[in-house]
């Protein structure tokens, strides 16, 4: 399994009622996006956020998370929050939000048409 279905039906769940909101499969696992820009997916049992270059430092000091580097370099804006940090449906939704926050914060996606499955 590349991503946790579980967490991704919880995901979809809390956005269903959001305009602009689309999935796609990315990274090996799964990627929200708002407008084109992705804002939080998952990758096996992690959450992955993009909590943004400003709150990035404030995002790593929380508990059980850590920088994204799915690629061996960490991606600056971005972080996992291990299964620990989401397991509550509130700490969820506060991380869900917090990405999705920072996507409304950014223009559309060039050539963004939403044509991606929406949640």
């Amino acid at each position: 399994m590349a991503y946790d279905e579980g967490l991704a039906e919880q995901v979809r769940q809390l956005l269903a009622s959001q305009p602009l909101v689309t999935e796609r499969k990315m990274f090996g696992g799964l990627a929200f996006m708002h407008a084109g820009n992705m804002f939080c997916g998952m990758l096996k049992d992690d959450l992955m956020v993009r909590v943004g270059p400003q709150s990035y430092e404030e995002a790593l000091a929380k508990p059980h998370v850590r920088p994204m580097d799915f690629t061996g370099r960490a991606m600056k804006g971005m972080v996992y929050v291990g299964p620990e940090g989401w397991r509550s449906a509130a700490d969820l939704e506060k991380w869900v939000q917090v990405g999705l926050e920072f996507a409304r914060s950014l223009p559309p996606k060039q050539g963004y048409a939403g044509q991606s499955k929406h949640c």
